[in-house]
């Protein structure tokens, strides 16, 4: 039996026309009707392609070698390839990956002969061809009692099912030894605030600006009955999309005997997500009370110590 192939790696089962499927239905993006083909091979055409055609909001063309592509090793078949056409219209580092069978009608049958193959193929900048170099030996798609080929005229048809993807992924790059950063923040006059919220002055710490912010009286969950404490990262230092990975500590000092109170966390600053800390850092009455030592002189100490661990920016390779 005369076969079609793929373009497979050796190790690779072959497929041949018997484990092709026929159908009634013409190739749903692009059918390519070649009459006189025999013509080709006599005027010493390497290779015809087809016009564009639109699949997957990309552009298209299908090639026919008539005489085999002798480059990939495709003598005594005809073979048969799809190609991107307009690759400058896609984003930077592009990539499509797509489903793609090709047909043959066979004129005896009335029917496609049609390859099944889901497997996804790449696409790429350095790729913008994928084929089968002996789709069907010339013997059998010569042998008008095949079908193949009636009177001259042939159609071959592409399938071309784009793998959409969100276009979303993200790189983490982690910094190797991490520095500890730390900031303190005297906030005094602590029996007079009548504000639900304070910032310190803003600091720099590695490459971003930073505040400490603390109410005084808790916020959410720990409105009235503690104290809540967050870093506070200025966005504004920080690129678009990106994101910190980082661990932090964030303390209210006992100024008296060293018990702390400390939340510890590891998290992701980002534009959306730019303050992270402790809603319910101390009690109220705990941090009140003179003996604890959070409060000296009406005025407490307030510390945030962190790393940044790593940067998390959007991918930059897109894939359709």
């Amino acid at each position: 039996m005369s076969s079609l192939l793929m373009d497979m790696p050796p190790d690779n089962p072959v497929l041949s026309i018997r484990h092709m499927r026929g159908r009634k239905s013409p190739p749903s993006q692009y059918a390519f009707e070649i009459k006189s083909f025999s013509l080709l091979a006599k005027a010493s055409i390497e290779k015809v392609t087809s016009e564009e055609f639109e699949a997957g909001d990309c552009k298209w063309s299908l090639s026919i070698y008539p005489t085999g592509n002798k480059r990939r090793a495709g003598e005594g078949h005809v073979s048969i390839y799809l190609a991107l056409t307009d690759p400058s219209s896609l984003p930077l580092d592009w990539e499509v990956n797509a489903i793609v069978n090709f047909s043959l009608y066979n004129f005896h049958e009335d029917a496609y002969v049609t390859t099944q193959d889901a497997s996804t193929r790449r696409f790429h900048v350095l790729k913008t061809e994928w084929g089968i170099a002996k789709f069907i030996d010339l013997h059998t798609f010569y042998d008008s009692s095949n079908g193949y080929l009636i009177e001259d005229t042939c159609v071959f048809g592409a399938e071309v099912f784009v793998v959409k993807t969100t276009n979303k992924g993200d790189c983490l790059s982690m910094i190797k030894e991490p520095a500890t950063l730390s900031h303190s923040w005297k906030f005094k006059n602590y029996s007079l605030a009548n504000l639900d919220k304070y910032e310190s002055p803003p600091f720099l710490a590695g490459d971003y600006k930073w505040k400490i912010r603390v109410y005084p009286n808790g916020t959410l969950e720990g409105k009235g009955n503690s104290i809540s404490m967050f870093l506070a990262l200025d966005t504004s230092t920080l690129p678009p999309n990106a994101k910190l990975l980082m661990d932090y500590t964030v303390r209210a000092k006992d100024q008296i005997g060293g018990h702390h109170a400390e939340a510890k966390a590891c998290c992701k600053f980002s534009h959306s997500s730019a303050a992270w800390g402790s809603r319910q850092l101390v009690a109220l009455a705990k941090f009140k009370d003179p003996s604890s030592g959070f409060l000296v002189g009406d005025s407490c100490i307030l510390e945030a110590e962190f790393r940044v661990l790593g940067l998390i920016n959007p991918l930059t390779g897109i894939i359709i």
